[in-house]
């Protein structure tokens, strides 16, 4: 039986490479095309794929089984739970796999994409710039349709015209700029706010007009400091929380 093939990463020595790998591993779950094998490798076959202890890998599984996105069976193997639920709360712990982890999994549209003036808020991190190019994504469950966010990114043009926009409709905006763009990213800072609903977000995410909802803005730099770019989701107050884990060691 094929076995499903995850995605590669380099591992930060300053973060738990559990957690990294258990990040990783659940953003190559939640992306997979509907043909990809449910069977997942051995945990030594998945512990020289990440370059870590069989310890290490195991303690990652155990992360993503009381997720409920695998399920491991004695003599059977470890598979991919088709029915894994997509609104889990997200942990984060400093590492872009767990952003893309975040905006994985989901069925997207991507409803509009071209380039003009930024708003002033964004503009402020494009000195220079008099336009940028802007692309806007519904995200929804696969399972019920039911949407539960909308995304709006802004992009650097030169950035932008190595981005395929059907891609976006695959793969989260950092997965796109990091392993199909091919561009090294330094830091993603994170920002989340509570607000209530404008007319724009209750429409697409089907809620109530002033219901809560989870407003996250994400800034992505390259090796230089400069921007690449700026990320504004607006996720279901009902559907999603996130939770910050910060390593005292």
């Amino acid at each position: 039986m094929t076995a499903f093939a995850p995605d590669s990463i380099v591992l930060n020595r300053k973060l738990p490479l559990w957690y990294q790998v258990s990040q990783s591993l659940r953003a190559s779950i939640l992306g997979r095309t509907p043909e990809a094998p449910l069977r997942l490798p051995t945990e030594e076959q998945l512990a020289l794929h990440y370059g870590v202890s069989v310890l290490t890998m195991r303690q990652a599984l155990k992360e993503l089984e009381d997720e409920g996105l695998i399920s491991r069976h004695r003599r059977r193997g470890t598979f991919i739970e088709p029915s894994a639920e997509r609104g889990a709360p997200v942990r984060l712990l400093g590492s872009v796999d767990a952003i893309v982890a975040q905006q994985s999994g989901m069925r997207t549209e991507l409803l509009s994409h071209g380039e003009g003036p930024a708003p002033a808020d964004v503009a402020a991190y494009f000195p220079g710039l008099a336009e940028v190019a802007t692309y806007h994504r519904l995200r929804g469950d696969e399972q019920t349709g039911e949407p539960t966010n909308h995304a709006r990114n802004y992009v650097r043009p030169d950035v932008a015209a190595r981005i395929d926009p059907a891609d976006l409709e695959r793969w989260p905006m950092t997965k796109v700029l990091r392993d199909v763009v091919r561009l090294r990213i330094s830091r993603i800072t994170d920002t989340v706010e509570a607000r209530l609903a404008d007319p724009e977000t209750a429409t697409l995410l089907q809620v109530p007009l002033l219901s809560p909802i989870l407003h996250y803005t994400g800034v992505t730099y390259d090796e230089d400091g400069e921007v690449l770019d700026v990320a504004r989701i607006h996720y279901r107050g009902d559907r999603f929380s996130f939770t910050v884990t910060l390593d005292a060691h």
